[in-house]
């Protein structure tokens, strides 16, 4: 079986870059937002050539909901040809760390997925979505009633459609990437034991990181240390006003692997400084001298009462980090008094350093609902590294499938 796959609501490429190091081929990738697609199509289309595309889909970002009522039938010629289809739709109504919203309309993309699946009907699909789309929300006529969970929801739908089925939470951060980052995994394929899969991923595990010179739990100055403030600054070549960082040496293996694939080590992308007030600057060094380090900080709570944000966390240098979010201000820097830079944050995500994100930095207001700026596309991301585990636990899946039959075909059975 030809190893190739659809990625739908495929953001920036997270996904899809961890696939193509696995020795997958893209068939085509489906995402609403122009920023984020603009960063896959920079990344993975023109640079890697990674998605062989089709004839009948402009190479630009769509809609899921209008390609499966204007392409239907395009849809329907694939059906039984596409070995696998990947992505979940957007999380923000799940998530915990963010408002939970249960009337968010992104929530109903759950079923363009299923429907996108019945359509073309691929052998293995990969689903990943946050943690919180395992609880269910509460009634809204009765508060001490819960619904039936959202993942509960889709098993139900898939299974209907025929596949063997198997999910995990599974927290990133035992799968080399250096942050808590626990998501909902399902696995399905029509034929075999999609539990496969789970075994497959974690028997992999100290193999593959060993090879790569990459340790289990990464602490964030080894990730991130080679970034620092103090190794200069320069203008910001895309953000008039600002100021962007210079390279320090590598001085972890994982800061050297990251980096590999540079045409040159002078200025990383992305690693725009944030304009700071000097009373900010005052109260992120107040913070960094009193306060507790890997822990949410409140305001009221913890007797700071310059601090107006609803909570900010302080990184520690040796633990590995929280979970990365699409807010920049959610994190303090372990050593200077400033946010993350979307660098930075990419970093945390395994992404490597030659992938150059594109569109605005940030955004606020109503327009996050519309908008993915920079810090958001790596936030909603799948870290690669743990994407690359995922292509190839699929490889070994069909493989072991595929020697299965073959055994089954030798015995006569």
């Amino acid at each position: 079986m030809e190893k190739k796959y659809i990625d739908i609501f495929a953001g920036c490429g997270g996904l899809s870059l961890g696939l193509y190091n696995a020795g997958w081929k893209g068939v085509f990738a489906i995402e609403k937002n122009e920023d984020a697609f603009l960063t896959l199509k920079y990344n993975l289309i023109d640079n890697l050539q990674h998605f062989e595309w089709i004839d009948w889909l402009g190479k630009e970002n769509h809609d899921i909901n209008e390609i499966l009522l204007k392409h239907k039938n395009d849809l329907s010629e694939l059906k039984g040809k596409i070995p696998l289809v990947v992505g979940g739709p957007p999380c923000q109504g799940f998530s915990m760390a963010g408002q939970r919203n249960a009337k968010d309309k992104r929530n109903k993309l759950v079923n363009s997925y299923v429907k996108f699946v019945e359509i073309v009907r691929p052998e293995y699909i990969f689903f990943e979505n946050v943690h919180g789309f395992t609880i269910a929300f509460k009634d809204e006529k009765n508060e001490n009633k819960k619904g039936i969970p959202a993942s509960l929801y889709i098993v139900k739908k898939l299974k209907k459609l025929g596949y063997d089925l198997k999910d995990e939470i599974i927290d990133f951060s035992e799968y080399g990437v250096p942050q808590k980052r626990k998501r909902f995994i399902l696995v399905g394929c029509l034929n075999g034991n999609a539990s496969d899969f789970f075994e497959i991923l974690k028997s992999n595990r100290t193999a593959f990181l060993q090879d790569r010179g990459i340790k289990l739990k990464t602490p964030v100055c080894e990730v991130i240390g080679d970034l620092l403030k103090g190794n200069g600054e320069i203008d910001c070549p895309d953000c008039k006003n600002f100021k962007s960082g210079l390279y320090g040496e590598a001085a972890s293996e994982f800061e050297r692997y990251i980096r590999q694939g540079l045409k040159a080590d002078i200025m990383p992308d992305s690693h725009r400084f944030a304009n700071h007030r000097k009373h900010t600057i005052a109260l992120f060094q107040k913070m960094l001298k009193e306060c507790d380090r890997g822990r949410r900080i409140s305001g009221k709570k913890d007797k700071i009462d310059e601090l107006k944000k609803r909570g900010v966390t302080i990184l520690s240098a040796q633990q590995v980090c929280n979970t990365i979010t699409s807010h920049p201000d959610d994190y303090l820097h372990y050593e200077e008094p400033r946010i993350m830079t979307v660098r930075e944050c990419a970093r945390i995500q395994s992404f490597p350093d030659w992938f150059e994100f594109k569109g605005k930095y940030t955004t606020g207001g109503q327009l996050r609902k519309l908008e993915v700026p920079r810090y958001s596309q790596v936030g909603n991301a799948i870290p690669p590294l743990f994407a690359e585990q995922v292509g190839l636990a699929l490889k070994g899946m069909i493989e072991g499938e595929k020697h299965g039959l073959e055994l089954q075909s030798q015995h006569g059975t």
